[in-house]
């Protein structure tokens, strides 16, 4: 069973910046894609950002250019470095690692960021 652990997550102002880390127990991260996800209240959950095992990445329109996403084999972790936060990435990110990355696969429990004045 992999089990998922994000970090990082937490209260900012707008235009600051956060980096949410996710750590993969077992052997299957690198064979594998990762997607971070997040879900505002009352809204659906959706990707924003998206890795695959050979590193090509994607993105929301609406974190382009301020979004990041990487991962780190050796440490079994990706990351997504968040700069220029605004208010509207106020959500609590998950991330998820799969076949691919439109596929189902394994949780993260959730990290909450807040993005207030």
């Amino acid at each position: 069973q992999v089990q998922l652990v994000e970090s990082g997550g937490g209260l900012v102002q707008p235009g600051g910046s956060l980096r949410l880390s996710c750590t993969a127990s077992g052997s299957i991260f690198r064979f594998y894609s990762l997607g971070w996800y997040r879900q505002a209240p009352g809204k659906q959950r959706e990707m924003v950002a998206g890795i695959t095992s050979s590193s090509s990445t994607q993105y929301a329109d609406s974190v382009k250019g301020r979004f990041t996403i990487s991962r780190d084999n050796v440490k079994n972790t990706a990351y997504l470095q968040m700069n220029s936060l605004k208010l509207e990435d106020t959500a609590v990110y998950y991330c998820k690692l799969a076949n691919n990355l439109y596929g189902s696969g394994y949780w993260g429990q959730g990290t909450q960021v807040t993005v207030s004045s």
